[in-house]
């Protein structure tokens, strides 16, 4: 009985942490960072996405850095397609009704730009040691770039960068979901059960936690060039894989799209039959616009972490020597990610219903939909989603490793031993992640994310016109010669 008050008690502190990091300052503050972008490169993320899909696959040659730029993309894409694909997705719609997902396609659209613009800076302000290491993304462009008296905001910046990477999204978000995914398939009841910390757990959590916490210590030895080979082979495979069925599961139920369409814009602005619920424990219309905004923006941004600052990480390890092409590729990881695969995740939950069933929380709200709307037995769209979401949330988990240890690199000026230790730890919170309840653990990520977000955006304002500069002088010169 006292373990539960006392995460009961945890559960509230963290709530009302996230709620003030979260909440309508930083919301608009990041909308807004994006919005001014896209205003500034002229709409880019429209004009040239096609182009930027092209740069995707084709890698550039003869440019310096660690890993190709597909490779560098998909170290992002092993980050950010995880579990807020899945899991996030459902856990926006349950809090803020189906107008959530509304909002999380608004802030990734404008995230598009915001995501070229750190692709662009991580290209312009890295840097390359004598051994070919490369080292960059926000830290570095907010020294190099704002200057060396801003220092101590890229500090700012890296140390919550470990902390997302160690308490937030890299560890107990993503293994604590591959976990409940795995239990949801062999052990739904918590049949075999063993009692730790007060609670009943299931022998499949103990299980999955060591096996995969035995994986990440097996590949994040390797460093990025191990991380980026892992990566390139998962993460397209399972993207098509979650992406065929999602399509499949919606051509099933083409009649009912119109429907849940309607559904999502009308919740968005806090009105439609279904959400009644949301506006009862909202406060009215407007409380239920702001929980489907406050919801759809942050899960989005857990979830394509536009803004956040960490894919600029992995794109300064690209090789190439071109700031643009490198942004437009970066750019894609948000359209795919959220555009793509998060707004069929949302409209299949729409479509079922799933988000306003009671007792369902977190990816049972995802497995629901699926079991529902695809016409295979339930076994088998369970065991499709389980697969997806543990091979999603374990690449996540490598690419936040390396995110942090670069975050970690730059407060503790390359030293290797601190690096090294860092990696333990970062091990031994994958291994307890499986064991903090699913509210706590989403809140923990939240209230880092917001902190991360925070000085990074400060950097893509200050340094807009560089980047507005540059990218308009780039394409000005591939228009006269004829490209």
């Amino acid at each position: 009985m006292k373990a539960e008050k006392i995460f009961e008690t945890m559960n509230n502190v963290l709530g009302a942490v996230d709620d003030f990091v979260w909440g309508i300052p930083l919301i608009l503050l990041i909308i807004l960072t994006g919005i001014y972008l896209t205003i500034r490169v002229r709409g880019l993320q429209v004009r040239h996405l096609g182009k930027a899909l092209k740069f995707m696959v084709k890698n550039e040659e003869g440019g310096e850095g660690e890993v190709t730029s597909f490779g560098a993309l998909c170290t992002a894409l092993s980050a950010t397609i995880g579990t807020g694909n899945i899991v996030g997705v459902a856990t926006a719609i349950a809090a803020g009704g189906p107008g959530a997902l509304f909002w999380m396609i608004v802030a990734a659209f404008f995230g598009m730009a915001t995501k070229y613009a750190e692709g662009f800076l991580a290209i312009k302000y890295r840097t390359i040691d004598d051994e070919g290491h490369v080292l960059g993304g926000p830290f570095y462009y907010i020294e190099k770039g704002m200057g060396k008296k801003w220092k101590w905001l890229a500090k700012i910046f890296a140390f919550f960068g470990v902390c997302v990477g160690l308490m937030g999204i890299g560890t107990f978000t993503q293994v604590n979901g591959i976990a409940s995914a795995v239990t949801n398939f062999f052990d739904p009841n918590t049949s075999w059960a063993i009692n730790l910390f007060g609670r009943d757990i299931s022998w499949v959590v103990v299980i999955v936690g060591i096996i995969v916490t035995l994986c990440t210590a097996l590949v994040i030895i390797g460093g990025i060039k191990r991380i980026s080979k892992v990566s390139q082979v998962i993460v397209p495979f399972m993207a098509v894989l979650y992406v065929l069925f999602a399509v499949l599961l919606l051509a099933c139920n083409i009649t009912k799209i119109p429907g849940a369409l309607g559904q999502v814009v009308q919740g968005a602005f806090g009105f439609g039959d279904g959400i009644s619920g949301v506006r009862a424990m909202a406060g009215g219309v407007l409380g239920a616009m702001m929980a489907a905004m406050q919801n759809g923006v942050a899960r989005g941004i857990f979830s394509n972490e536009a803004g956040l600052g960490s894919a600029p990480i992995a794109a300064a390890a690209a090789k190439t020597k071109d700031t643009v092409r490198q942004g437009l590729v970066s750019m894609t990881g948000t359209f795919i990610d959220t555009i793509v695969i998060c707004t069929m995740t949302g409209l299949s939950i729409v479509i079922a219903g799933s988000w306003a069933k009671e007792g369902l929380e977190g990816v049972a709200i995802t497995t629901d939909a699926f079991q529902s709307g695809l016409p295979f037995p339930s076994v088998v769209s369970s065991f499709v989603l389980m697969i997806c979401l543990a091979f999603f949330a374990f690449t996540t988990i490598l690419g936040w490793d390396y995110y942090s240890e670069r975050c970690l690199e730059y407060l503790a000026n390359r030293n290797k031993t601190v690096v090294k230790v860092y990696r333990w730890l970062y091990v031994i919170a994958v291994f307890i992640g499986p064991y903090l309840t699913v509210s706590a653990v989403w809140t923990i990520a939240d209230i880092f994310n917001g902190l991360m977000a925070i000085p990074n955006v400060i950097a893509l304002i200050a340094l807009s016109g560089v980047i507005a500069k540059e990218t308009n002088e780039y394409f000005k010169s591939l228009n006269k010669s004829g490209k």
